[in-house]
């Protein structure tokens, strides 16, 4: 710290998270993770999500007007009021469908990021 009319913490401007992490990979003895591992990592979890966002909004929607109007209206002959709800059911699994893709994918690719963590 300096003394006299301007006092300087320097411990707080010299704070940064950076430097707490080196520190302490430096004493467990572990090297930091590489910066741009850590983006690729990111990038990659952000498309998937936006991948799975975009089946989630237009599978169940385009798999409920298909199946209403072409399978259950025009193959099966079905009424306008029964093929609402047999579509409605198609969209609903369909949703379930997605999301338990998410989960696989989701899971696979974590524990994929800590083998290779794990591996450094």
């Amino acid at each position: 710290m300096l003394r006299g009319k301007y006092q300087l913490n320097v411990e707080y401007v010299g704070y940064s998270p950076g430097l707490l992490l080196q520190h302490r990979n430096l004493l467990t003895g572990r090297t930091p993770l590489s910066h741009h591992r850590n983006e690729s990592s990111l990038a990659s979890t952000l498309k998937t999500l936006l991948f799975f966002t975009a089946l989630m909004i237009t599978v169940p929607i385009g798999l409920y007007f298909t199946t209403k109007s072409y399978i259950f209206e025009g193959a099966l002959g079905m009424s306008n009021r029964d093929s609402y709800f047999y579509a409605a059911i198609v969209a609903v699994v369909a949703v379930h469908v997605v999301l338990a893709l998410f989960v696989y994918v989701a899971w696979n690719e974590g524990s994929r990021q800590w083998r290779e963590g794990k591996q450094d």
